[in-house]
C-alpha cells in the first residue's frame, strides 16, 4: 500500500449537490400529508374506507391541481 493521498476525491457531500434548500418543501408536504390522512381516515366508516383515505392522502395534490385547473378552465 502506498501513502499517497487521493487528490481527486470528491467533497463529503458531493452526492447531495443540487438538493440543498428543499427540506422546507418536503417538510410542508409531509405535514400536509399527515393532515390529509387524518382527515380522510377520520371521515371513514369502515376499515377499507380508511385504507382508501390513506391512499387519497398520498395523491391529494393531484386532486387539488385538477380542481384548480377545472375552475380556471385550463
Amino acid at each position: 500500500m502506498s501513502d499517497e493521498t487521493n487528490t481527486t476525491a470528491q467533497p463529503h457531500c458531493y452526492h447531495h449537490r443540487g438538493v440543498r434548500g428543499q427540506g422546507a418543501c418536503g417538510g410542508a408536504y409531509f405535514l400536509a400529508f399527515i393532515g390529509a390522512a387524518v382527515y380522510f381516515i377520520q371521515h371513514s366508516d369502515t376499515f377499507w374506507a380508511g385504507v382508501l383515505g390513506f391512499l387519497k392522502a398520498i395523491v391529494w395534490p393531484a386532486f387539488l391541481i385538477y380542481k384548480i385547473f377545472a375552475i380556471l378552465k385550463i
